[in-house]
């Protein structure tokens, strides 16, 4: 029998309402609920293992390798190194941000003052990691430093990612480790196997030899990228001047690349005497010939390095390798 007019309106409309209302008991993506953020976090260090609550409020930096993250993520300080930064870190003209000034004299007491929660320490600083820890017993001290022994690439990327887990950055420290991850197979990838490289830093208007694998800075990066040494020394330092090498070693060796940190310029407004690496390096009589000056076939490290050597540090220098390399072979 044919259902009456008037009831198959109110059908409709009744099933009409019930959509609504099944829509309306539903939020909009936007305001669902977000899984809450946790009260703390388990982080490794060099030390071991630290429970870190989250966020930290109030938070001490001494890790010249974490200063450009912290910076990219703005991460709020109460004290740091900023003696120890250079000009391209953001915090460096800080107005307001405690300076506990350089390795050399600290002035820990001021580390106090900040009531620190959390301290990020490490390289330089990492000596003074246990005069901290009594002055402030209550504070999370983590040492993230590259461990000797282990690849620097990844120790760099654990680096970054520890500090992601802390200040819920996670997916900006993956992009930082995939960012290194691809500059280093772009380097690795334009590399003629056999060409051979030295690695040198200069200051003071000196040369100095960094040695493969134990040399400061530089000596990682032929682990890294399997590069072949155009000399070997034995006894080879991490100073951070390098090792003594006269120009006609370096002749000698007659490397194919030359690999350079001037450890000077990220001072070289405060020193008028400075003498930029290039000059030193390329205009010098005993090293024309070398092929690396013949071919310009250098490559400079960024002009902070000395006093950053993060992440950023190292994928910057890597791209920049890679691009000399790729021109070389074009």
């Amino acid at each position: 029998m044919p259902v009456p007019r008037i009831l198959a309106v109110t059908g409709l409309t009744a099933a009409a309402l019930l959509a609504v209302t099944g829509c309306a008991s539903e939020k909009p993506a936007a305001e669902q609920e977000t899984p809450a953020a946790p009260a703390s976090v388990t982080i490794e260090d060099n030390t071991g293992s630290h429970e870190i609550a989250t966020p930290p409020a109030s938070v001490v930096a001494t890790d010249n390798r974490t200063f450009q993250t912290l910076d990219e993520w703005g991460i709020e300080l109460s004290a740091a190194a900023v003696s120890l930064m250079p000009e391209t870190v953001s915090y460096k003209t800080q107005e307001g941000l405690v300076d506990l000034g350089t390795h050399r004299e600290p002035n820990l007491e001021l580390v106090v003052a900040a009531e620190p929660d959390l301290i990020i320490n490490g390289q330089r600083f990492t000596q003074h990691g246990e005069a901290m820890a009594a002055l402030v017993p209550d504070a999370t001290i983590i040492d993230l430093e590259p461990r000797e022994g282990e690849a620097f690439d990844d120790e760099l990327k654990r680096q970054t990612t520890a500090l992601g887990e802390i200040f819920a950055k996670q997916a900006e420290a993956k992009k930082l480790g995939d960012k290194l991850d691809a500059s280093i197979e772009k380097a690795k990838d334009a590399y003629e196997e056999g060409d051979t490289v030295m690695a040198v830093t200069t200051s003071g208007g000196q040369i100095g030899y960094v040695a493969p694998k134990v040399g400061r800075t530089l000596g990682p990066v032929f682990d890294i990228l399997d590069l072949t040494p155009a000399l070997k020394v034995e006894g080879a330092t991490d100073d951070h001047q390098g090792d003594d090498i006269s120009v006609e070693a370096i002749a000698k060796a007659n490397p194919d690349w030359i690999l350079v940190m001037d450890r000077d310029a990220v001072f070289a407004a405060e020193e008028p005497e400075y003498v930029q690496a290039a000059q030193i390096i390329e205009n010098s009589e005993a090293l024309k010939g070398v092929t690396a000056v013949k071919d310009a076939q250098i490559v400079y490290m960024p002009v902070d390095t000395y006093l950053n050597e993060g992440i950023q540090t190292y994928t910057t220098f890597f791209n920049d390798f890679a691009k000399a390399l790729e021109k070389a072979k074009a």
